[in-house]
């Protein structure tokens, strides 16, 4: 039995996400939670028949550590993204209605991470994250057999979490505009009821109307300029929250929602100017340059974090094509611009086919760095589930974290027991001798399999 207190927290986290089975999620508790929260009796039966693997019963084991150095990526990236040649050269790649920036920062940014031995890597950078509302009360509703050895990333409750948000869109309003307090926000995406993540749209809109922003979920279509505003069934809207995967509002359909945005006449978050600085895929080749990032002026100690973080990444370009061909089983490849790990392959499985698709396109790759893994117990024999962890932060401040586990080359949603999974951390020292702790490490021991 090895003795928990004096191993790495990186080991011992890897070894409880192998083996320790007493750790999952209330399920009547977050039941009701939703159902509070949301104002719908009934919200979250509705859901779990609907979204069946939208959220996983087990949590996901992280050290203190890793956590840290992931915080400490962010922080570097989002210094580096304001570097004046960083910001020239993401621009080069993007049109001229995302270089001019308004102000906001974007709410709900999402750094996903790859947790390896070697560390954290950044897989890549989302605007328009999706998930945070919902994670925000999975992660009030885990259990643990495990006290004293873990603790959750510190989620707050109920309305401290509603506060937090409503400071957040209210910020973004300020830093766009000199004076004035904003009243309203439209929940923005494409036939909204149709999405996915509709259900959260419903959860944020309550979570918003509960700190005083009168709330609405809408279609682009719906919107309407009328003179100097933006308008929602005769209703002045004051801000966007953008779950629009048209990330540059390039589309017909978005062009009156664009419109009010190159006029300044609505806060739109995130934004194409937040998109373009930061989740562009073709900036992560400026994120994995520590050479260049300290010619730009970054402090060499910020370039260090992002250099052990960020895996190299190339735009995919005729003259690097036949190497990155021969190579391809050590990469990774990804639309520049895509979204929901839509026509992402993982190069070991490429097809000529789909080779010559990449090739004719805006593809980076990036170095593959594998996902670490979650053993979880399904009715049968446990089974191995692959994780990625995102932080979701403000202005380079983390909001709160949260997994995703999955099958296959990304995560889908669609995997039975997996989904998203709330996240306990490992302090740097622990001192319990809990046996699911001990004894499940490296495998399912009966002190771990009583907690099923």
């Amino acid at each position: 039995m090895s003795d928990l207190s004096t191993s790495n927290g990186s080991v011992r986290a890897s070894q409880l996400n192998g083996g320790c089975f007493c750790v999952e999620v209330d399920q009547t508790t977050f039941a009701a939670a939703l159902d509070r929260e949301t104002e719908i009796p009934g919200f979250a039966a509705e859901l779990a028949q609907t979204h069946p693997w939208l959220f996983a019963r087990s949590s996901v084991f992280l050290s203190a550590e890793t956590l840290d150095q992931m915080i400490a990526v962010v922080a570097a990236a989002e210094t580096a993204v304001m570097l004046p040649a960083y910001r020239g050269a993401a621009a080069a790649w993007n049109p001229p209605l995302a270089r001019r920036d308004p102000g906001p920062r974007g709410v709900f940014m999402g750094y996903d991470f790859h947790v390896t031995p070697s560390g954290p890597k950044l897989i890549e950078i989302n605007t328009n994250a999706g998930g945070a509302f919902l994670n925000s009360v999975l992660a009030r509703s885990q259990q643990t057999c495990c006290v004293g050895v873990v603790a959750g990333v510190e989620a707050p409750g109920p309305s401290a979490f509603q506060r937090q948000v409503g400071e957040m869109f209210r910020e973004e309003w300020r830093l766009q505009n000199e004076k004035g307090m904003p009243a309203t926000v439209v929940i923005l995406d494409d036939d909204p009821q149709a999405q996915a993540l509709y259900p959260e749209f419903r959860l944020a809109q309550a979570q918003l109307r509960a700190v005083g922003l009168e709330t609405s979920i809408a279609d682009p279509r719906d919107l309407t300029l009328d003179g100097d505003a933006l308008t929602l069934g005769g209703v002045r809207v004051d801000i966007v929250y953008n779950r629009l995967v048209d990330f540059l509002l390039e589309q017909p359909a978005h062009a009156v929602l664009r419109q009010a945005y190159e006029q300044g006449l609505v806060v739109v978050t995130p934004n194409p100017h937040i998109y373009s600085r930061l989740a562009d895929k073709r900036n992560l080749t400026l994120l994995s340059d520590p050479d260049k990032l300290r010619s730009w002026g970054l402090a060499a100690e910020q370039a260090a974090v992002l250099a052990a973080a960020v895996p190299r990444t190339v735009i995919v370009r005729p003259e690097n094509a036949a190497e990155l061909w021969a190579d391809r089983r050590n990469w990774f490849f990804k639309p520049a611009r895509g979204h929901a790990s839509k026509a992402a392959y993982r190069g070991a499985k490429l097809t000529r086919r789909v080779w010559e698709e990449i090739t004719t396109s805006t593809y980076v790759a990036q170095a593959y760095a594998a996902p670490g893994e979650r053993r979880i117990p399904p009715a049968a024999d446990p089974v191995s589930l692959k994780v990625d962890v995102r932080l979701y932060t403000y202005g380079g401040r983390m909001l709160l974290a949260a997994a995703r586990l999955y099958q296959g080359q990304t995560t889908n949603m669609r995997t039975p027991g997996g989904g998203f999974a709330p996240i306990l951390i490992l302090p740097a020292v622990a001192v319990s001798t809990d046996p699911c702790a001990v004894d499940g490490m490296s495998s399912p021991g009966k002190a771990c399999d009583d907690h099923l």
